[in-house]
């Protein structure tokens, strides 16, 4: 769907399309397993989850970790929340990965250029492991909100080590990372929770509110054309979702396109719908009782 480099000789256009696939890139993410999301078509992923992998072949991956909440006191001190994210800033593309630890209350991160959210996400797991392996943790416990981290860790590794890190002939997205990673689980045993994001205060619990600091710390400083720019992106996929999915209302846009790999706020499907002339005529056309209508 979306190539390194658009099809131009523009400079401008060459921009405008790096912005369009870090806007999409940023507020996709893996889809339901039974339904591949927009970032599997993007980034290549594997689908499924049994790889039919031998005993021999197989690599060390990570295992389910409990929710927060049941980690015992001795457990929790090495328990670290992690996330990332890219949005564009002037002319360039940024990303920032972010860890937090509860305990500690303190959070650490790393910055960079021209790379997408789902490699942020990426580093933050390696920032983790870096934090785990100065301190000699016995056990590290990692919770993200990125069912790419999750699944990868959980096992697609298995899969990508058995296909020499490629896929479909191709070396899988963003190899080197995920080599490091694979070559550090072996070293240290590494649990990993998946944690829904975007959870209304009223339902919130420890857990919740721990991913929440971590998004904060993964947050970049951005000017207000930039956050412009941002809301433009997020209006434009809201209307792609709303107009593939068959013109539905607000819920049911908003479960599409979650199903399909893509957060997008309220506010935003609302304000499509409001402005969706395909919709006003629908409405329209059922005020309107035909000529020849006996009621």
């Amino acid at each position: 769907m979306f190539k390194e480099r658009a099809p131009s000789t523009h400079h401008a256009t060459d921009a405008t399309w790096s912005k369009w696939v870090a806007l999409i890139t940023q507020r996709a993410r893996i889809g339901s397993p039974s339904r591949p999301g927009l970032l599997e078509v993007i980034t290549d992923w594997p689908e499924g989850k049994d790889f039919g992998m031998s005993p021999e072949e197989e690599v060390t991956h990570a295992e389910e970790a409990p929710p927060y909440n049941k980690l015992t006191e001795d457990e929790k001190p090495y328990a670290l929340f992690t996330d990332g994210s890219c949005c564009i800033v002037g002319k360039h593309r940024r990303w920032k990965a972010a860890v937090w630890s509860p305990t500690r209350r303190v959070a650490e991160a790393a910055e960079g250029q021209g790379e997408s959210s789902q490699f942020a996400e990426v580093k933050a797991i390696q920032l983790a492991l870096d934090i785990a392996e100065r301190e000699k943790w016995p056990t590290l416990y990692l919770y993200t909100d990125s069912w790419m981290v999750a699944n990868a860790l959980w096992g697609w590794l298995q899969q990508w080590k058995r296909s020499n890190w490629q896929c479909r002939g191709k070396p899988i997205w963003a190899a080197p990372l995920w080599q490091d990673i694979a070559a550090r689980l072996e070293k240290l045993v590494v649990k990993v929770r998946h944690v829904d994001a975007h959870v209304p205060k009223s339902r919130a619990t420890e857990e919740h509110q721990n991913n929440q600091q971590v998004d904060q710390a993964a947050k970049i400083e951005v000017a207000q054309v930039d956050l412009d720019w941002q809301r433009k992106g997020e209006l434009f996929i809201a209307r792609w979702a709303h107009d593939t999915s068959g013109h539905q209302g607000r819920d049911a846009t908003y479960r599409w396109a979650r199903d399909r790999g893509v957060d997008l706020s309220m506010d935003a499907i609302s304000q499509v719908i409001h402005q969706c002339e395909t919709c006003a005529a629908i409405k329209q056309g059922k005020r309107v009782k035909p000529l020849w209508y006996g009621g």
